[in-house]
């Protein structure tokens, strides 16, 4: 997974993806190359398309307004006509924007058929018309033996439940099909491009002759075993027939055998090759719309399936009634019947609505991208094969439903007009998924008979109701509600993106082009469930032969507990399996998968609850008690609560912070368990590795708690409380009131990458040095105004001084065992007139806190110094321009520090702080991306920590959502934003990969705080701002508060390989082979060299993402003999890796560019800027190292050609990194 450094001769340096991180052009990368290209020239684009054969939408004949300027010579460009000014004027009102239409067209070719390619399909459908026809018959014969027969041939017939036996008394038999009907979406030319690179399907219903049939063959799967015989003497001859020469598969929809069909796919090379139209034909059979069989017998209370208690599968039921309703086998075989109505159905739909084709592709685009289709990817349950449901629900909004009897006017719903644009009718559809609430409210399309069966008799038999318009079958049965509830979840998402007036990307992209089946970025909590060994409690054999095959029922049943049992908590609980794919003739019957995942969307108003109450031990509701103890088994227990109460409840053990976000997969490990037996080591979730780059290492955390030391960010946001009123009690001490006292650091808006801890004396003395970091805490302090300030900037910096000092006595004085000292610099920079001193506080609780004074005419100062400019009006130009000073870029260089730190910093913490507060999983997604970040060496020496909480940000405020410190809690508990730190996180990786830098970011972070007319707090200074990315806020029109840090476009390239490679092994989840920890793991071949540290000189090793357990377990030989000797004296802020490093860029940055790992990296890379190894002419302070090059021939003119010592600087970093660097590691 590593990243390539390719080096260019021009001197920068372009990171390039290995070949381990390059990844497949998919399916939606092609088709978004054909939008963009289309885009741009318009309409001509589209006809040239149509003319080449591709399929056409339903304007692409029509002139759509493009004017073509591209006009000879100087020909005058002619206005447009009154004509087109209309047609652009439709396309904006209808389409969202001209451009989203000319999307729309460019788009729709592109996932249709081309017609030029379907002569040689059309060629082998006449040839396979005329082979079915002349079939020769098979006499009556006991379904086993000719089952028999057939397996002879190498063709399984795939009986479905219940298998026929050798007591059977009828007989299966063959006859020549009594029509042959070309049907589904190919027919009427609406078929779309199927993912991961499916073929297209071409259905061809075959009518079995109703002499085959009787009046019972609706009982005991009679019919389907009649029709499984009939499919498989057909897939036996086809198979035998040299003619014909195809490839002939069997294939199940959702693995039910009950709905197997016959694929037909053709050989490369053969007189029938139809390869390149990358089509397959599916063979149907179904039954003649009055065949013998009774529809009324197929209602869905209707019980079809009778059982002796004798052939039951053992279980609870036994005793149960035999003649329960049989729903979904009654609905599997009313399907034989529909489709010729369907195929009636769409050309109606298509001749009353001319935009119903493009309306029906764009739903299924949309849909395919989400996985609510078949593909090589993890499918939506219920969703396979759902080709009818999609054009039923534009066939609802454009017929209206159906008035049920007892509901009032108001519940009718109203259709749509047949003048629609597609992009209306798209988003109408969305619309509908998106409020219709699927468990109480059952939908009938509109019938011309009205219905067959009464509203009733579906209130009970399956979770949800759709009837098409046909009354004749519930095109939902069998879809958990679970799946219905996140196709709802996506439908808003997707309705919140086309809503948005200020959407920073291309909607178009977003909606239809971009593949959304990811699980990481789908799912709050993914958990992988192993199959293999799960045994239900309590299986009933009426309900198994009602679905269709015992793995569906257990599927089932999971999906309907999972879902009970998480409640509230979830948005939607998802189960999602590998599509059905084709199988030999000589296997009966589907494979069935062996892991599947459910994926839970929370709901975090109550996702993290602790506490499940169940009804109280004295309710009158019987049945409620047993069911909610039948639910949890032994983990249902009674308990007393403060108000008096007895009730069943459920405790969930918790006993961090960070266990609270993993109660959710509790529940459903726990009901795997207690109603499956699935077992802990077979449910797999990805929650506990990713905590653990988090957290200290046990060795550390361990001294901590046995010591029952504060910590965390409640002990941290304690300790910075007790500060303010200690210092605030000092008034009349202190020349000048305190105002407020700002916190600027991570550590007190729950961001940094650990939680804060102290070091008090008592754990400094157990910990070994390498673990005794301590980070201090950054406060601002403001004080009250006064005339008395001095006018002058290095006076200010020393009235600071003095406050330090005054301030440090009087607090050491009033708090005991308080120590504070004032630190005059930080080493680096020795400006007088720049901010640099801070006072170092140690509260006795060993907390750090490092703190600066505010004075607000410090900015006017520097103005004054810098030139005046913030005093002069825009319009004034100053004539004449006099030379800069030292001391101007002096002050440029104070100003920034002061802008960043006493203007932007408080503001962005209080924005970040009030997100935390509103969204529990924004804290959590900024600190694993600053964790990734800087275990790949780029946080803190090219980024700063505030650039990461913006981008991150971004994913929670996106669409102009602002939250502010007063916005309501319940409401923004609703928004459609990531509700866990691993989904969050993979967000943020998926958008790094894709991040087009030039189209900059925008993240409206302050909202009605954000005061852009005040020119003191807006502006900033551009010194330092090279930055290859531009974050801008409301306060920051520019973008380069946070980027003055970069990342340069060396890091930025850096930065998008590094994603690609996590992003790809990301995509490993699905395969099961995921490593959390392998994508926080840094590879170093790319590096010129590698300096190796000594990890036990180190105070941060201790955060090391591999740290040496045995290295911070290092003692000395008697424990209190050590305590008595080590006086451990505390630091804070003291990382002598950091400062290394730090030193090394500044003295080298004209030389390397360093690479490090702020939280405890033992390692760091550099690599040589590749325009000094080019030999040039020696200069005076040439700004680096260099060595004269040697002459090829001794006699040619020496020119004084140098280029860059390494080797004496390699020698120089060595002697720099004396008792700190122990190797140093040459690449060549």
């Amino acid at each position: 997974m590593a990243p390539t450094l390719e080096r260019k001769h021009a001197g920068t340096l372009k990171l390039q993806k290995s070949p381990q991180i390059s990844e497949d052009v998919s399916d939606e990368d092609q088709l978004m190359e054909h939008a963009e290209g289309s885009e741009d020239s318009g309409e001509m684009s589209a006809m040239e398309e149509g003319e080449d054969g591709e399929w056409g939408g339903i304007s692409g004949s029509k002139d759509t307004g493009v004017v073509d300027d591209s006009h000879s010579g100087t020909k005058p460009k002619k206005p447009p006509t009154g004509e087109e000014l209309r047609t652009i004027k439709d396309a904006s009102d209808l389409f969202k924007s001209s451009s989203f239409k000319l999307q729309i067209d460019a788009l729709l070719p592109n996932v249709r058929p081309k017609s030029s390619r379907t002569a040689p399909l059309e060629q082998f459908l006449f040839a396979l018309h005329s082979f079915l026809k002349d079939l020769p018959s098979i006499a009556p014969q006991h379904p086993l033996e000719a089952g028999r027969k057939l397996l002879k041939k190498g063709v399984a017939v795939p009986y479905s439940l219940p298998l026929p036996t050798e007591d059977t008394n009828w007989k299966v038999a063959f006859e020549a099909p009594s029509d042959i009907t070309l049907v589904g979406s190919w027919a009427n030319k609406v078929s779309v491009k199927a993912k991961d690179g499916g073929k297209f399907g071409v259905d061809l219903a075959v009518e079995m002759p109703n002499s085959l049939f009787q009046e019972k063959d609706y009982l005991n799967g009679r019919f389907f075993h009649k029709r499984a015989f009939y499919l498989a003497t057909i897939a036996a001859a086809i198979q035998k027939s040299k003619s014909l020469d195809v490839v002939v598969v069997y294939e199940s929809l959702r693995g039910d055998p009950r709905l197997t069909k016959l694929v037909l796919v053709p050989t490369h090379n053969s007189a029938n090759d139809f390869t390149k139209l990358n089509a397959k034909i599916c063979i149907i059979p179904v039954l003649h719309s009055e065949s013998p069989i009774p529809l009324h017998r197929l209602s869905p209370s209707h019980s079809n399936v009778r059982l002796h208690t004798s052939t039951e599968i053992t279980g609870d039921d036994a005793l149960a009634p035999t003649h329960l309703p049989t729903p979904l086998y009654n609905n599997a075989l009313l399907r034989t019947l529909t489709p010729r109505y369907q195929l009636l159905a769409i050309h109606e739909l298509q001749n009353e609505c001319p935009a119903f084709s493009d309306a029906l592709t764009l739903v299924r685009i949309w849909a395919n991208q989400r996985g609510y289709s078949e593909g090589t990817r993890m499918c939506v349950r219920g969703f396979e094969g759902a080709g009818p449901w999609w054009w039923s629900i534009l066939a609802l909004l454009l017929n209206g439903e159906e008035r049920r009897s007892g509901a009032t006017k108001a519940n009718k719903r109203k259709s749509v007009g047949n003048g629609l644009s597609s992009y209306q009718l798209f988003k109408a559809a969305l619309e509908f998924l998106a409020k219709h609430d699927w468990e109480k409210e059952p939908v009938f399309v509109r019938s011309a008979n009205k219905h067959r069966y009464p509203p009733e008799e579906y209130h009970t038999s399956t979770e949800s109701v759709f009837v098409d318009s046909a009354s004749l079958t519930n095109l939902l049965a069998g879809v958990p509600l679970g799946s219905l509830e996140l196709l709802r979840y996506d439908a808003l998402r997707t309705l919140e993106t086309l809503n948005q007036s200020s959407f920073s990307g291309d909607p178009f992209t977003a909606v239809f082009l971009k593949d959304c089946r990811d699980l990481n970025t789908r799912f709050d909590v993914i958990i992988r469930v192993n199959l293999v060994s799960a045994k239900p409690r309590s299986i009933s054999a009426h309900s198994t032969i009602d679905i269709g095959s015992p793995v569906n029922a257990l599927l089932a049943s999971i999906s309907s507990i999972l879902r009970q049992g998480l409640g509230d908590r979830s948005r939607a609980v998802a189960i999602l399996h590998p599509s059905s794919v084709p199988r030999a003739l000589s296997q009966a019957h589907p494979s069935t998968p062996n892991d599947i995942f459910v994926g839970i969307v929370h709901n975090p108003q109550h996702a993290f609850r602790v506490v499940d109450h169940g009804p109280a031990v004295d309710s009158d509701d019987q049945p409620a008690l047993q069911a909610f103890r039948e639910l949890w088994g032994d983990k249902s227990e009674l308990r007393r609560f403060k108000d008096g109460r007895i009730m069943e409840s459920v405790v969930w053990e918790v006993t961090t912070a960070d266990e609270r976000a993993h109660v959710p997969a509790m529940v459903v490990r726990h009901l795997l368990k207690h109603h499956f037996n699935i077992q802990d080591d077979e449910v797999e979730t990805w929650q506990t590795p990713f905590d653990s780059l988090l957290r200290l290492p046990q060795t550390v955390s361990r001294e901590y708690m046995a010591l029952g030391v504060s910590t965390g960010f409640k002990g941290a946001l304690t300790a910075f409380d007790n500060l303010v009123k200690a210092i605030k009690a000092l008034d009349e001490e202190l020349p000048l009131a305190l105002l407020t006292v700002s916190p600027i650091s991570e550590l007190l808006r729950y961001t940094s990458v650990f939680s804060p801890v102290p070091l008090p004396s008592s754990v400094a003395q157990l910990l070994p040095p390498n673990a005794r970091y301590l980070e201090p805490i950054e406060i601002v302090l403001e004080f009250e105004k006064s005339s008395r300030w001095p006018d002058d900037l290095k006076a200010v910096q020393t009235i600071k001084l003095a406050f330090f000092d005054k301030i440090a006595s009087a607090l050491m004085e009033s708090v005991p065992e308080l120590s504070a000292r004032v630190v005059i610099g930080d080493g680096v920079h020795d400006s007088p007139i720049m901010d640099k001193a801070c006072l170092e506080v140690i509260t006795p609780e060993g907390w750090a806190f490092a703190a600066h004074i505010w004075h607000d005419r410090e900015v006017n100062l520097l103005d004054q110094l810098i030139g005046g400019k913030a005093n002069i009006l825009p319009h004034i130009v100053t004539k004449t321009e006099k030379k800069k000073s030292a001391e101007h870029y002096e002050a440029l260089e104070a100003k920034e520090v002061y802008m960043r730190r006493f203007i932007h910093a408080p503001r962005h913490h209080r924005a970040i702080a009030t997100l935390a507060h509103h969204y529990s999983a924004f804290p959590g997604t900024v600190r694993l991306v600053k964790r990734w970040l800087a275990a790949h060496w780029i946080l803190h020496g090219h980024f700063s920590e505030e650039l990461v909480e913006l981008i991150c940000a971004s994913f929670f405020v996106e669409g102009g959502r602002t939250v502010t410190a007063d916005a309501d809690t319940e409401k923004t508990i609703q928004d459609l934003v990531p509700a866990s730190k691993e989904r969050g996180f993979a967000c943020v990786i998926q958008f790094l990969k894709e991040w087009k830098w030039e189209e900059g970011l925008f993240v409206p972070l302050y909202g009605a705080e954000a005061v852009p007319s005040d020119k003191a707090q807006a502006s900033t200074s551009k010194v330092g701002a090279a930055s290859a990315w531009k974050v801008t806020t409301e306060l920051d029109k520019e973008g380069h508060v946070w980027t003055y840090q970069g990342p340069d476009l060396v890091v930025a390239h850096r930065v998008r390989a590094l994603a690609n490679a996590t992003w790809k092994c990301l995509q490993d989840v699905e395969a099961g082979q995921f490593n959390v920890q392998s994508m926080f793991i840094h590879p170093t071949d790319d590096y010129d060299f590698v300096l190796q540290l000594d990890p036990v000189v180190l105070p941060r090793y201790l955060h090391n993402v591999t740290a040496d357990a045995d290295l911070l377990a290092k003692r000395g030989k008697y424990a209190n003999k050590a305590q008595e000797q080590d006086a451990v004296l505390p630091m804070p802020g003291f990382d002598p890796a950091k400062l290394f490093s730090s030193d090394l860029q500044r003295v080298y940055a004209d030389t390397l560019k360093i690479f490090y790992d702020p939280f405890g990296g033992d390692k760091i890379g550099a690599v040589w800027d590749p325009s000094l190894k080019d030999a040039r002419p020696f200069r005076v302070l040439g700004g680096f190292s260099s060595i004269p090059v040697k002459k090829d021939d001794e006699k040619a003119k020496d020119k004084g050609m140098v280029t860059i010592n390494q080797s004496a600087v390699i020698m120089e970093i060595e002697r720099l990194g004396t008792g700190i660097v122990k190797k140093i590691t040459v690449h060549n």
